[in-house]
Parts: C-alpha cells; sequence; structure tokens
C-alpha cells in the first residue's frame, strides 16, 4: 500500500503533511545517498587520519598519537604476520584443509589498532573476521583452526585472554558484550583509569540486524562501558553499504545519544588513537562509543562467496592503493625507522609462521564422538551423561554390524 492509499480512522485520506523540514520531506535519489555515506574516496572530512595512503604523518587536532619508531615497526609486524596467516587459512580451505575460511585482507590496520588499544583488564568481542584481533590478545593463529575445520567452537580461554570465542550469528556478540559491559559497571569496575572496558566487533552489514540496536539501546540507558567498533568494509556478504543505511554509520550513534566517530581503518595510527581514546572514555563511566573503521573488504566474504558477481573490480584496484601495510612500510622507510634487513626479517618470520600453521592444519587429530558433550555446561548434568551414553552406544551399534558381517 502506498501513502496515498492510506486512510484515517475517519476512513477519509490523510492531509498531506507540509510541516515536514526539506530535508526530511525529500527522497534522495540513489547517488546523493552514496555521496552522503561515502562524500570522498577517503572516508569524508570527518575522517580521522594520521597517516595518508603515500604513506605521510599528518597531525589531527584531537586525535593525535606519541609513538615510537620500535612501537611502529611492531605495528608493521603485527599485520604482516596476520596477513601472512590469513593467506595460509584462505589456501587450506581451497586445499579442502577447512570447511571454510573467513578472510580479513584488507581490514588488518583496522584490527591491530583496535586491538593494541585494549588494556589486559579489558574484554574483546569478536564477530568471525577477527583474526587480527586475537593476535593482538594472545591468541595463536593455529588456536584458530578448529573452528574452521569443525573440530571445535575455539580452543581458548576467554577469561584468562580477555577475548571471547567467535561469535558466528551476526550482531549477536553486540548483546553479550553489551550484558558483559553492563555488569562491568554494576561491579563498579568503571570510573577511573585503570577501569576495564569492552570492545565489541561487527561489520556494516551487522548493521541491519536487530541485535546491534537493541545492544546500543541498553548501552546507552545504563551507561555501558562498551565502545561498538563497526568495520565499515563497504560491502556485506553481497549487499553495498548504501543498502545498509541512508547516513554515514558513525553518525548513527547520535540517535542512541552516545559519541560517534569515523576513523580511517586503513592507517594503523589513526585507529590506534580513537580506540585508545574511546576506550578511555569508557574505562572512566563515559561509554559507550560506535567507531566506524572506514576499509575496504579485499577479498571475498568467506570462501564460499563469488564477489566477481556483484561488485566490479576497479573498485578493488582503487582500494588497493590504500593498503594499510604498504603505507605503514613507505612511512618506515621514509622516516628512516626501518632498514631493509628488518622488513627481511618480518618477511621470514612470516614464512616460519605459515610453515607451522600449515603443519598445525595438517596434523590436527579428530576429536572423539563424545568430545560434543563436553563443556557444555561448567558441571555436567544428568540429561547431557544420558545422551553421550545412548549416543555412543548407538555408535558401538554399527560397530558390532561390521564384525557380525565378517567386514574387519
Amino acid at each position: 500500500m502506498s501513502p496515498e492509499q492510506w486512510t484515517s480512522s475517519s476512513g477519509n485520506p490523510p492531509a498531506k503533511r507540509t510541516d515536514l523540514p526539506a530535508a526530511t520531506a525529500a527522497k534522495p535519489t540513489r547517488e546523493q545517498v552514496i555521496a552522503g555515506l561515502r562524500a570522498t574516496s577517503e572516508g569524508g572530512a570527518d575522517l580521522v587520519q594520521l597517516l595518508t595512503p603515500e604513506g605521510q604523518r599528518v597531525q589531527h587536532p584531537d586525535f593525535d598519537i606519541d609513538i615510537s619508531p620500535e612501537q611502529l615497526r611492531d605495528l608493521y609486524r603485527d599485520m604482516v604476520l596476520v596477513r601472512r596467516a590469513d593467506r595460509e587459512g584462505n589456501a587450506l580451505q581451497r586445499q579442502g584443509q577447512l570447511g571454510i575460511w573467513v578472510p580479513l585482507l584488507g581490514q588488518e590496520a583496522a584490527q591491530i589498532g583496535a586491538g593494541r588499544a585494549l588494556k589486559p583488564q579489558d574484554m574483546a568481542f569478536p564477530s568471525y573476521r577477527e583474526h587480527g584481533v586475537a593476535w593482538t590478545r594472545g591468541i595463536d593463529p593455529t588456536e584458530l583452526l578448529g573452528i574452521f575445520r569443525g573440530t571445535d567452537h575455539g580452543s581458548w580461554d576467554p577469561v584468562s585472554t580477555g577475548f571471547h570465542l567467535y561469535t558466528i550469528v551476526i550482531g549477536n556478540q553486540c548483546l553479550n558484550a553489551t550484558g558483559y559491559a553492563m555488569g562491568q559497571r554494576f561491579d563498579g569496575k568503571v570510573g577511573d583509569p585503570d577501569g576495564e572496558a569492552t570492545m565489541v566487533f561487527f561489520g556494516d552489514g551487522a548493521t541491519s540486524q536487530g541485535d546491534v540496536h537493541e545492544a546500543m539501546v541498553w548501552s546507552a540507558v545504563y551507561d555501558s562501558p562498551v565502545v561498538f567498533f563497526c568495520q565499515n568494509n563497504q560491502w556485506a556478504i553481497s549487499e553495498p553499504l548504501e543498502r545498509q543505511t541512508r547516513v554515514p554509520l558513525y553518525q548513527r550513534a547520535s540517535g542512541y545519544g552516545f559519541p560517534g566517530i569515523r576513523v580511517d581503518g586503513n592507517d594503523v595510527l589513526a585507529s590506534l588513537a580513537v580506540s585508545k581514546w574511546a576506550l578511555e572514555e569508557c574505562r572512566n563511566g563515559n561509554g559507550p562509543v560506535l567507531i566506524e573503521a572506514f576499509t575496504y573488504r579485499m577479498d571475498a566474504h568467506t570462501t564460499s562467496d563469488d564477489p566477481t558477481r556483484y561488485r566490479m573490480s576497479d573498485e578493488q584496484e582503487a582500494w588497493k592503493l590504500k593498503d594499510p601495510i604498504e603505507r605503514l612500510r613507505v612511512h618506515l622507510i621514509r622516516e628512516h625507522a626501518a632498514d631493509q634487513d628488518f622488513f627481511d626479517s618480518v618477511d621470514a618470520e612470516a614464512d616460519q609462521l605459515a610453515a607451522r600453521f600449515r603443519e598445525f592444519c595438517f596434523n590436527m587429530p579428530e576429536p572423539p564422538p563424545e568430545r560434543m558433550f563436553s563443556q557444555v555446561y561448567a558441571e555436567e548434568t544428568p540429561q547431557i551423561a544420558a545422551q553421550r551414553e545412548d549416543y555412543l552406544r548407538y555408535l558401538a551399534g554399527f560397530a558390532d554390524e561390521t564384525v557380525a558381517g565378517g567386514v574387519h
């Protein structure tokens, strides 16, 4: 039914409103929507950037950061090693060693910058693409393999690492993070520089999920110390950003009553600086905060996706010029903060990581059938125990039939 067909309770068509502001009354064209979302190819006038695509260091009046050459080299190393592990994961899936892989190619700066801003007492809630954040929380890349090989749901301890298990359901981690952050506030763990904070990671496509909006509503009402870190990589699995929103994502925060910031997600320095500020706001009791990391998904959504069916190659080629690793590499060379021996050593370390990653995947043991019944609850329930025994008895029946049939 169109608006012209609506009727009032009296049965008469409602009078056309004339008190709407022009910006609300006018329906934007598709081109206007896209222009408003992107503003420029660099993310618009509100974009926080400290390192240009050409590797030049620039200043920002609100979000600047002092960083040593050693710290810059560490950030470069982080991104190179994480990318190499990611490429190996992609290759292993193509070889049939993994059921699926979720690439992070192109999003290394956003993840490493945000991850390195977290303090040990903080908690991070990932979706399923945050291999870089996992790295910064001390999760070895090999610990991710069980998820994508189908042998476990994650092998690390979320409490000791401050990094929750991967969340497959789109946007659900935002509710989990909000609840955790509310607990931090109720327990009196916020309100000073040594307090705790929570950071949750999701993509632009997830902003269309109700869970994300519910989380933002609750976080705003309870002043939860949570940083909503949206990696806007321009595409959900097959839909562009303009199918998700009419306004830039960071501006949505004002509707909930907390700050929103757009950062260059291909700039590791800006991602680090903005994330540090947002987390400090939260741990001091001034949260929540929304960060939109403006970046680009250089690979497929997952290895089951074919992005050539819905996006143009020239768009990807344009974003290659903004590669996060290359821009920091150029900056290190320009500032004489690293020489060729350093870059060679990082490449050699990446080769070693890749070899260890592959070997671990090839030699992963198959878990026994009863594994699925373990650690379902903190303490095993009688129902779980009964289900396990029934299932094992069922499997044993097949073994008996094989022996009886003379097959060994």
